[in-house]
């Protein structure tokens, strides 16, 4: 474990359908929103499009995700996938990326959820009294504030605005109590409320559909409309239904990719869930099955209701009231359960006797509940993984967690965007399609990556890889479809990755002159036995070697003849060879091995040829007198030696090895002593 995770609590595994209730907090929450959303984009199409999205769910995210959590069980999912796949900086940029819509998921999630709760409480007649204090008017700002403080409120505060952010802070509050883990007594209450939001929505959708099933008229006329409507976005004659609602459909599928945020998170829970007894902690087989089968129950809870309540939406809900400032925008199941007035006129209450304000207050109730635990999933990600990749990209996180820091930053940054769109969920909903169709292509592109290095070699590689290929070039296309409609989620998630870079580099340029160091590992045991009686002579005088330039024999020759030391002097040749050079921290390996009469010490898998010649340097200096490092000179320019050492591990050697011994707590006269010329 990194030292940035060292102060998360560890999480008991649960059985992986009390997890899904975890999932279902951001998941299932869309509900709430999603089948005005989808009916204002698809118009009366809607409903088909919802079986296209059901489609691509089952048939595109599912095998996706099922795949990167085989290959990544402990929650890392495509970050893991693309480290093991694509090494350096170039890993290093596209995990930034991929970190930066994760951020931006987040707080978008977090921040249009809660502002559809606002919306839920603003429509319901009996929470009025409450409203007016959680989400006060102009007219009581002014007379709270004064008129000049009010005056420049004025073009940003609205009720809606005053109740999201009085909601955010409450959401805070709830998910203060996840931020030491989620235990046992989390997932249950989780689950709990999932289950009874699923059953209030449930009752609503079942209800709309046996009655549109009572009354085919309606449907009838609705598929008159279908063609209607679908003649008018093609006219050509020889373009048959089908194509027609593809083309409308893909053209609508940026907004209706809502109904898969949450999913794309969810193989962060896959450390929760409990395996079988006796599985492999690399690899256990039955937290997989687990998760996998936790995904595909998910989808198809959410293809059954996404199906339903946008068919019911649609034929059974004005078109009037879902437009902007409408009764049923972004809440057109607590519409029709307050008992609405439906498309022929009559109130929804015809659809159930349980229908009505006392009801629809229930719902509003417990989905006001749930989309303000929205986001629960996604805090995993931010408290695992976000912390373990800048701790290796060199910014030490460990003093964040342990006070908190990290997740109060992300709640002013919530407040922040909550302000800048004015607490609007249309508005909100440009950026959050971006950022979950982001999340989507970088984990199909990060399976297919490494489906692509398994199976090379492989005649039949094209065949396993062109499915995966499908699929990512799908949700690219539908990426830049939407960064070109709506741009703020690309710009969200890009101010993100400007500041964990900006801050990363500066935070490595501070900390280059640390150790960075755990220990060495040995690539066999004379190696680990010969360290040990070279740490014990004397006196050593090391010399640092880059093969290729001279041979071992002429560099011994070079050093003795330069320095004046006597054949019987013992040289301890060094050779380090460079792994990742982006990694912050490392822990070699040592192989120590004879080249004729001299003795050479090669170290691989180092982030940065300075910090090991330092690193064994300084643990010469346990036994017997401080050990010299003999270093010749070099050409590079200082500028030029800087920008290799920080960004390539192996420019300004010597320099920085002096540095780094100076930094030690060892007294100057029991330090290495460094030597160039």
């Amino acid at each position: 474990m990194s030292p940035a995770t060292r102060s998360v609590r560890p999480v008991r595994p649960s059985a992986w359908w009390l997890v899904l209730g975890l999932v279902g907090l951001d998941y299932f929450s869309t509900l709430a929103y999603l089948p005005s959303i989808m009916a204002d984009a698809a118009g009366p199409l809607a409903p088909l499009a919802a079986v296209l999205l059901v489609l691509v769910t089952m048939g595109f995210a599912v095998p996706v995700y099922a795949y990167v959590v085989g290959r990544s069980p402990h929650g890392q999912g495509a970050t893991a996938l693309f480290e093991q796949t694509v090494a350096g900086w170039r890993g290093k940029l596209l995990l930034l990326v991929l970190m930066g819509f994760v951020a931006a998921d987040f707080v978008v999630t977090r921040s249009l959820s809660v502002a559809d709760a606002s919306t839920h409480v603003l429509h319901n007649p009996h929470w009025h009294a409450a409203v007016d204090r959680l989400g006060p008017g102009a007219e009581a700002v002014r007379e709270s504030l004064g008129p000049w403080i009010a005056r420049r409120l004025e073009p940003i505060w609205t009720r809606q605005m005053g109740l999201t952010l009085g909601l955010a802070l409450l959401a805070f509050a709830f998910l203060w109590l996840l931020h030491r883990g989620f235990t046992h007594n989390i997932l249950r209450l989780a689950a709990v409320t999932v289950a009874a939001y699923l059953l209030l929505a449930g009752m609503v959708v079942g209800s709309g559909l046996a009655f549109l099933a009572l009354h085919p008229q309606l449907v009838e006329a609705w598929w008159q409309r279908v063609l209607a409507h679908g003649a008018g976005a093609a006219p050509q004659a020889d373009r048959s239904l089908i194509w027609r609602l593809l083309f409308l459909s893909i053209r609508s599928f940026p907004q209706m990719a809502l109904a898969i945020s949450g999913f794309e998170l969810s193989m962060t829970v896959a450390p929760l869930v409990r395996g079988k007894p006796g599985d492999d902690p690399d690899f256990p087989r039955g937290r997989i099955r687990d998760t996998r089968k936790l995904m595909v129950v998910a989808g198809l809870i959410m293809a059954i209701y996404v199906v339903g309540s946008v068919t019911v939406t649609t034929l059974l809900v004005p078109v009037e009231t879902l437009g902007e400032g409408g009764a049923a925008q972004h809440r057109t199941l607590a519409y029709l359960a307050h008992g609405g007035q439906l498309t022929d006129g009559r109130s929804a209450m015809v659809l159930s006797g349980l229908f009505g304000d006392a009801f629809g207050s229930l719902y509003d109730a417990v989905a006001v509940v749930v989309l303000c635990l929205a986001g629960a999933s996604g805090m995993i990600a931010l408290r695992d993984l976000v912390p373990q990749f800048l701790h290796r990209m060199g910014m030490e996180m460990d003093w964040a967690l342990r006070f908190g820091v990290m997740m109060h930053l992300f709640n002013a940054i919530i407040l922040v965007v909550t302000v800048v769109f004015h607490a609007s969920v249309s508005d909100q909903q440009g950026a959050y399609a971006t950022s979950v169709l982001a999340l989507l292509t970088g984990t199909a592109f990060a399976a297919l990556l490494d489906l692509g290095r398994r199976w090379r070699g492989s005649k039949l590689r094209p065949v396993v890889v062109a499915p995966f290929g499908l699929i990512f070039g799908f949700f690219l296309a539908m990426l830049l479809l939407s960064i070109v409609v709506h741009r703020s989620g690309l710009v969200i998630a890009l101010s993100f990755v400007a500041t964990v870079l900006f801050s990363s580099a500066i935070s490595r340029w501070a900390r280059s002159t640390e150790l960075r160091f755990v220990a060495f590992e040995f690539d066999d045991e004379r190696s680990r036995a010969r360290w040990e009686e070279i740490r014990r002579l004397e006196f050593q005088v090391l010399v640092p070697h880059r093969p290729g330039l001279y041979s071992l024999a002429e560099k011994d020759h070079e050093v003795r003849c330069k320095h004046r030391i006597t054949a019987d002097a013992y040289l301890v040749f060094v050779e380090v060879f460079l792994g990742d050079p982006s990694n912050f921290h490392h822990q070699p390996l040592m192989r120590i091995e004879r080249d004729g009469e001299l003795e050479v010490i090669r170290v691989s898998r180092a982030a940065s040829v300075s910090h090991v010649i330092a690193a064994i340097g300084l643990e010469f200096c346990s036994v017997g007198r401080p050990p010299e490092i003999i270093f010749g000179w070099s050409q590079e320019t200082p500028l030029a030696a800087n920008l290799n050492f920080l960004l390539l591990g192996e420019g300004n050697i010597p320099w920085m090895v002096q540095a780094l011994v100076s930094k030690t707590k060892l007294e100057p006269d029991c330090r290495p002593r460094v030597v160039v010329g």
